[in-house]
C-alpha cells in the first residue's frame, strides 16, 4: 500500500465492571448475638424492610432498668417540691429563715437535674433496644453477607452489603501512559459481554489521582445512563475511548510489522526491491497502528507476508505493472496484501 496522512480515530479499549453507584455496608449500632438473619445474597429490598435481629433481652433487662431509675427520680424531684412549697409558706409567715429556704431550693434544683438525667438515660436506652432489629434505609440489592445467625457482633461491625437501586457505574482501570490523554475524551462506548452487539454512551464521573497499589493503574468510573437496559451488576464490560488525532499521522496495519532484533521495523519497496526501516509507533486505532517517525507519505510498504522477506530481494506488486522484471518468475511467490500482494523474485 502507498503511505498517507490521515486524521485517523485514536481508539483505546479497557475491561470493566458494572457496579453500583453507591453500595453500603451496613452493621448494628448495638453489639450482641444475631437470632435471625430474613435475607439471602440477592435478595432485593424495600427501605424499611427488616434485614437481620439481635437478641433483645439484654438490652430490655437494661431499658427496664432505666425505666426504673426514671421512676425513682421522679419520686426524689416530685418529693423535693412539695417540700419546698412548704418551707415557701412558712418562709411567707416567718416561721424559718432564709437560708432554711434557700437549701430546700437547691434540694429541688438537684432533685429536677436528676430527673433529667434518668429521662435522657431511659430515652437512650430505648434507642438502644430498637437498635436490635437492622432495617434496610434504601430501596436496592443485597450484595453480600458477611454474619449469620448465632454469631456475636460488635456495634459497627458490617453485616450485610447493599447496593443502592437506581445509577450504575462500569468501573476500569487506566495505566498511567494513558491518563491525560483519556481525561479529555468525551465520546466514551461501552458494550457489555451478555450483549456487545448495543453501544451505551456513558459519562467519565471520576478519576482516582492516586494509583492502585496493587495493580498500579488509575480507578476510573464510568457513569451509566438510566435508560440502559438489561444492565446488571457484576456484568462485564469493555469500554472503548475515542477521540480524532488533532494532526495526521500515518496509519499502517499491524500485518506490516516486522520484529527484527528487538527493534519495530517495515518493508519497503524501492527500485522494485524491499528494503527493510525502523520505525517508531505513536498509538493505536482500532487494527491499526500509528506512526510517529520512519515512514514518509508516497512510500510503497509491504502490508502482508513480512516474514517472508530478505533485505533488497526483488518483488513486484500484483495487481499493477511490475517495476522490475523478476530474475526467476518460476519460483516467485505470492504475497497477499489487503486484496493486492507481491510477487517474490528468488
Amino acid at each position: 500500500m502507498k503511505v498517507a496522512a490521515d486524521n485517523a480515530e485514536i481508539a483505546a479499549e479497557f475491561s470493566g465492571e458494572v457496579r453500583p453507584r453507591i453500595e453500603s455496608k451496613l452493621g448494628f449500632r448495638v453489639g450482641g448475638k444475631i437470632i435471625a438473619r430474613k435475607v439471602d445474597l440477592g435478595s432485593e429490598v424495600k427501605r424499611g424492610q427488616v434485614l437481620m435481629q439481635l437478641d433483645p433481652q439484654d438490652l430490655g433487662l437494661a431499658q427496664a432498668q432505666a425505666k426504673a431509675g426514671l421512676s425513682a427520680a421522679e419520686s426524689s424531684r416530685d418529693l423535693a417540691r412539695t417540700e419546698l412549697k412548704r418551707y415557701q409558706d412558712l418562709r411567707e409567715k416567718n416561721f424559718v429563715g432564709a437560708a432554711v429556704l434557700d437549701a430546700k431550693d437547691g434540694t429541688y434544683k438537684a432533685a429536677q437535674a436528676n430527673y433529667e438525667q434518668a429521662l435522657a438515660a431511659f430515652k437512650n436506652q430505648s434507642n438502644q433496644a430498637g437498635y436490635a432489629t437492622l432495617v434496610a434505609d434504601v430501596d436496592g440489592v443485597v450484595t453480600a453477607v458477611d454474619a449469620e445467625a448465632g454469631q456475636v457482633v460488635a456495634a459497627g461491625v458490617p453485616v450485610l452489603r447493599i447496593a443502592q437501586a437506581g445509577e450504575m457505574d462500569v468501573v476500569i482501570g487506566i495505566p498511567e501512559d494513558k491518563v491525560n490523554t483519556i481525561r479529555q475524551i468525551k465520546d466514551i462506548r461501552v458494550r457489555l459481554w451478555a450483549n456487545p452487539n448495543e453501544v451505551i454512551l456513558a459519562k467519565m464521573r471520576e478519576l482516582s489521582p492516586i494509583a492502585d497499589p496493587v495493580t498500579r493503574t488509575y480507578t476510573a468510573k464510568l457513569a451509566l445512563p438510566a435508560d440502559a437496559k438489561d444492565v446488571k451488576l457484576g456484568m462485564t464490560a469493555a469500554v472503548t475511548f475515542a477521540t480524532k488525532n488533532p494532526r495526521a499521522m500515518i496509519k499502517l496495519p499491524m500485518t506490516a510489522l516486522f520484529q527484527d532484533k528487538n527493534m519495530t521495523s517495515v518493508w519497503i519497496v524501492e527500485g522494485g526491491a524491499v528494503k527493510l526501516v525502523p520505525v517508531q509507533l505513536a498509538d493505536s486505532s482500532g487494527a491499526d497502528i500509528l506512526l510517529a517517525s520512519g515512514v514518509a507519505i508516497g512510500q510503497t510498504v509491504v502490508t502482508a507476508g513480512v516474514n517472508l522477506l530478505k533485505p533488497g530481494q526483488k518483488v513486484s506488486v500484483l495487481g499493477v505493472e511490475a517495476v522490475q522484471t523478476a530474475a526467476t518468475p518460476s519460483a516467485s511467490n505470492k504475497l497477499a496484501s489487503g486484496g493486492a500482494g507481491a510477487e517474490v523474485a528468488k
